[in-house]
């Protein structure tokens, strides 16, 4: 992953393992996957700051960060060209 600084890469991976650990929903959508989270497990600033560094290396995604249900509940959506959920499959782990 050229694409990061050695420090970003570390940042990054610390925060992918958080988002994949603390997910509590995923829901397949048209065109990709939504994450859900409990907004004590995972902040705004911390799925933005991930949606930073994976559209660096990841540029084919389109990235959705919504708050909704009155704050409690944060989900990020992946979504992208055709293809795309077999690609988000294997990357983040769905059965």
């Amino acid at each position: 992953m050229k694409a990061l600084t050695p420090e970003e890469r570390a940042r990054h991976k610390q925060l992918s393992e958080k988002l994949l650990a603390a997910r509590k929903e995923t829901v397949e959508t048209e065109k990709g996957y939504e994450f859900q989270y409990g907004p004590d497990d995972v902040t705004l600033a911390e799925l933005a700051q991930w949606v930073v560094a994976e559209s660096k290396c990841c540029p084919f995604f389109d990235f959705h960060i919504d708050l909704e249900n009155g704050g409690k509940l944060v989900c990020l959506r992946l979504t992208g060209e055709e293809g795309i959920k077999a690609f988000i499959r294997a990357e983040f782990s769905i059965h």
